[in-house]
């Protein structure tokens, strides 16, 4: 089928049915590059065939897969996201695949991985350019014949499940440096999903920003009243590198701290340090605004303008880290004073020998890494074994988790 079919298709269906696309899975976009992309996903979802979606960061990867499942015959059933990029390579692949008890240090139990958890639903490979070849040739298997192994195990086990893979890289550019099979690239290609940067289609700025605004209103208790002309085509001139994400986190931001119903120009200039103010800023009707937004006349004042606004920024900044260094050379100097003052202490009360010190000070490191262990066990115990919960809960990242989990040979926690 054809795009223009798919926006046909798109354009026929029931106002219902496009009310639900926007608030059940935020897919949002009036655009003809969005339409595109939501007629694809709309002739997608009923199918079982593997998607791959693919864009810069931060376009909406993982919401468009949510959608996916949610529109497909799959949607009762788990959805599964699991970011390749924030899990060791040497533990993706009992992740993904499960685990016989001793097959690896820590293995003290036996455990499914999550494509047996996601049996009969959908699995979401975030960041698949990040996989390890050799956990690639097993998601192959996985893809042509729905069988894999648990690591350790020689035993057969068979799933159905539906993969949706997405990346911000070049895959067919990592085939060639041979960081990425070509018969895996093949087979997840089946439909094949490109989600276009935000500033390539800023006539979804208006529309995005609402939603965005109108969520965070309604968690704050407050009513939504708009944008400003002169506040959204600052927002429409700018270059996004981190594309929707980046624009939901300014407004999510904006709104949190203003405690504002409307977004004024005056507000974003706060938030954004070229927002620079159009010529002409007396009210005018909507449809005539984005026409009359119009540069400077001279292009070098524009120019030098933005320069001298980033030099002002840029002192600014310059000025809050030397007053951060100060301080923490006065930290320091403290620090220093106390830890002179702790060594005459126990210079004067040390009445042990040499090699006994060193014996306390064995004991003091295996305390200390118990201690760290006993913490991670609460933890996982406290988030049913979901890392990801008790990484928060320690105040550390999900990847730190893995390596300490590793490294103090933690197995899995019920």
């Amino acid at each position: 089928m054809e795009i223009k079919d798919e926006i046909d298709l798109l354009h026929s269906q029931d106002e219902n049915v496009l009310k639900l696309l926007r608030l059940k899975f935020g897919l949002i976009g009036e655009s003809k590059k969005m339409q595109e992309v939501i007629g694809k996903v709309m002739l997608a979802a009923p199918t079982d065939l593997p998607v791959l979606i693919t864009g810069e960061t931060g376009t909406g990867k993982e919401v468009f897969a949510n959608a996916i499942h949610g529109l497909s015959k799959r949607k009762k059933n788990p959805f599964i996201s699991v970011n390749c990029g924030a899990i060791p390579e040497t533990l993706l692949e009992s992740e993904l695949f499960g685990n016989e008890k001793g097959a690896f240090t820590g293995a003290i139990e036996q455990r499914k991985g999550f494509f047996e958890v996601a049996d009969k639903g959908t699995i979401f490979l975030d960041e698949i350019g990040e996989m390890p070849i050799g956990t690639q040739v097993k998601l192959l298997r996985v893809l042509e014949s729905g069988e894999f192994t648990r690591l350790g195990s020689t035993t057969l086990k068979k799933v159905d499940v539906r993969i949706i893979a997405a990346t911000n890289r070049d895959l067919e550019e990592e085939i060639e440096k041979g960081n990425f099979r070509r018969d895996l690239f093949f087979r997840l290609n089946s439909v094949h999903i490109i989600l276009p940067p935000l500033r390539e289609h800023p006539e979804d700025i208006r529309e995005l920003v609402n939603h965005f605004a109108e969520k965070t209103c309604t968690k704050l208790g407050l009513k939504y009243d708009g944008i400003s002309n002169d506040a959204l085509l600052v927002l429409e001139r700018r270059p996004w590198t981190g594309n929707i994400r980046e624009l939901k986190n300014l407004i999510e931001t904006l709104i949190t701290l203003e405690q504002t119903t409307y977004i004024t120009h005056d507000v974003l200039k706060r938030y954004i340090p070229l927002a620079l103010p159009p010529r002409d800023v007396s009210p005018q009707p909507a449809d005539k605004a984005l026409v009359q937004y119009v540069d400077y006349e001279e292009p070098q004042k524009f120019e030098l303008e933005i320069i001298f606004r980033s030099l002002l920024e840029l002192k600014h900044d310059i000025t809050n880290i030397l007053k951060y260094l100060r301080t923490l050379e006065n930290k320091i100097d403290d620090v220093e004073i106390e830890i002179e003052e702790l060594n005459t202490y126990l210079i004067s009360n040390n009445s042990h020998r040499n090699s006994d010190i060193a014996e306390s000070e064995d004991l003091n490191i295996l305390k200390l890494d118990e201690l760290e262990r006993r913490a991670i066990v609460n933890a996982l115990k406290s988030s049913s074994g979901n890392r990801r919960i008790a990484a928060n809960m320690l105040g550390i990242s999900e990847r730190t988790l893995y390596r300490k989990i590793n490294e103090l040979n933690i197995g899995n926690i019920p």
